[in-house]
């Protein structure tokens, strides 16, 4: 079966030592810090609990201001019965769906997030919590402990890409997509059944 994905780039990308890649110059590199965190799906209920590194690369752009590339790396999921990840978002063409629990798979993806001007870094603890150094890591522990805190209300993602794939299980769509619409939307997705 051919892949659901079309965007190589982005999975190339969720992956990258962008430590390697980006000048070290105007960069700075956090993680990976061990985390996981419930999965919602597109009807609004949890489908999966992800597993995965979250690694923080700070870029400082020339007009001083902040861009954050996260990534979630070496992921995997566990999902939850019900409704699948992708259910309550025909768009792409794919029925609505159930999910069983333990339903297992990979998972990788990233959130850019632009810090408006006036944000200023407050730490380069290598912790993600720069205050507490305490777990469990999130993107607002990050965030708003080594910046003026602005997360998620005035520095939003704005950009985001999550792969997540399954073999066999017993399931009639083993690939889901999801993606702001700038990384071409939602598709495909995780399901046992599908609803008509």
């Amino acid at each position: 079966m051919p892949s659901l994905l079309s965007s190589a780039a982005d999975d190339v990308f969720s992956v990258a030592d962008l430590s390697t890649l980006l000048d070290p110059n105007g960069t700075q590199h956090y993680g990976p810090y061990p985390s996981s965190s419930p999965d919602s799906s597109t009807c609004g209920n949890d489908w999966a609990t992800d597993t995965f590194n979250r690694v923080f690369t700070v870029r400082t752009n020339p007009d001083g201001t902040f861009l954050i590339v996260e990534q979630f790396k070496d992921g995997s999921f566990v999902t939850m019965f019900g409704p699948s990840p992708g259910a309550c978002d025909p768009s792409d063409g794919f029925p609505a769906g159930i999910v069983n629990a333990g339903v297992t798979g990979s998972m990788h993806g990233y959130f850019t997030i632009p810090l408006p001007p006036g944000m200023i870094q407050m730490s380069t603890s290598p912790n993600c919590d720069a205050v507490l150094n305490t777990l469990p890591c999130t993107t607002t522990t990050f965030i708003n402990t080594h910046f003026t805190a602005c997360y998620p209300a005035t520095c939003p993602v704005t950009t985001f890409f999550f792969h997540y794939s399954a073999g066999d299980q017993m399931l009639v769509v083993h690939e889901w997509k999801n993606a702001s619409a700038d990384r071409g939307g939602n598709h495909g997705d995780i399901q046992n059944v599908s609803v008509p």
